[in-house]
């Protein structure tokens, strides 16, 4: 399954991811407390990892390759960056795993 990642700068990284976190608990599988996430979303739609840092929110995914890859990066984005309020967050995705924490780059 592919795997593909962002880095968020924010200084509400853990606030945002916990706002999504509330919201997709209606409809996946959420593990959650206030520097890690676990997402599991139904019928093979993909997970989702994250990791709030003091300035930046990791995310790290993974899903089957075309739509359901598709699927995942916008829902996420998509449910971010209305989340994020006054922040207008962009998230910006990459092919590959999450690089080890310290060398990911905003």
């Amino acid at each position: 399954m592919p795997q593909f990642h962002a880095v968020v700068p924010t200084p509400r990284a853990s606030r945002n991811m916990t706002r999504l976190c509330k919201h997709f608990a209606h409809k996946a599988e959420v593990q959650a407390d206030a520097a890690h996430a676990q997402i599991a979303f139904a019928f093979a739609f993909g997970d989702c990892r994250m990791h709030a840092e003091a300035d930046r929110l990791l995310i790290d995914c993974q899903a089957e390759a075309g739509e359901a890859q598709k699927r995942l990066c916008f829902v996420i984005a998509d449910h971010l960056e209305r989340f994020s309020g006054e922040e207008a967050l962009q998230v910006v995705w990459q092919d590959g795993p999450l690089p080890i924490a310290g060398d990911a780059q905003p």
